[in-house]
């Protein structure tokens, strides 16, 4: 009974401090300089496109998915009370490096490919603005052999990359800013998927006779989720063996 008390009460200090401190995350990247510009430029493009959807600025929740091949970047979002997300804004890919199939090990240049989540914010980036996702996670480490994996993987502005995705300067201030508010309203693990193409029937054979055994298998599993959010656009529920494997 005491420890169920010390939950209770833990849960209540957690709700509590969500309140006290919704905003701070927006108010402390104001502070930056490109923050700012973005929101003058971009806020009402953003506002619109959230209340043509029936989306609500401060109950925004954001989705997004990314296919290399295809070279596009898709935004998905719902009202935190919602549970299906809704495409609003799809964005082009600027430039890319590597080739289809997973990030590996650090240098190769490559895209990764799976679930992630944004990670972090830089609001004062050599690429304008940026978002890191947590390349590598769990499922990388386990399906990797090499001592160096990499890192700093990130959405960002400009239109060069060695692994990352490049939006140019001026949409990435829409992206950084829809993530800002998803952020601001408590979302602090915004989903990232990373898919080598469109993974419809047709894309999948199509690319597969080109790659070994060891991609197909990879993409066959990461697959397992690319057709449940299409089927759902519901939030993946993830989980990962001890192969490296999604479990869905």
């Amino acid at each position: 009974m005491k420890n169920k008390n010390i939950i209770i009460i833990f849960i209540i200090f957690i709700m509590i401090n969500s309140i006290l401190f919704a905003g701070d995350f927006l108010n402390d990247q104001k502070r930056y300089s490109r923050v700012r510009t973005a929101i003058k430029e971009k806020d009402n493009l953003i506002k619109n496109t959230l209340k043509n959807n029936n989306i609500k600025l401060e109950e925004l929740n954001i989705l997004i998915t990314a296919y290399k091949d295809e070279d596009i970047l898709e935004i998905y979002a719902k009202n935190k009370s919602d549970n299906i997300y809704k495409k609003i804004a799809v964005y082009n890919i600027s430039a890319k490096s590597g080739i289809l199939g997973p990030k590996r090990m650090e240098g190769d240049l490559q895209v990764p490919e799976g679930f992630y989540y944004i990670d972090r914010f830089n609001p004062a980036s050599s690429y304008y603005l940026s978002l890191g996702i947590n390349y590598p996670n769990e499922s990388d480490k386990k399906k990797s052999n090499a001592q160096r994996l990499g890192g700093d993987i990130f959405i960002h502005g400009a239109n060069v990359t060695i692994g990352c995705m490049p939006m140019t300067d001026d949409k990435i201030k829409e992206i950084y800013l829809y993530a800002v508010y998803a952020k601001d309203n408590g979302q602090n693990k915004i989903p990232v998927y990373i898919f080598p193409f469109k993974m419809n029937e047709e894309n999948f054979n199509y690319h597969a006779k080109n790659y070994n055994k060891a991609i197909i298998n990879f993409w066959k599993n990461i697959k397992e989720g690319y057709d449940i959010f299409q089927n759902t656009k519901k939030e993946l529920n993830i989980k990962i063996d001890s192969n490296g494997n999604y479990v869905f």
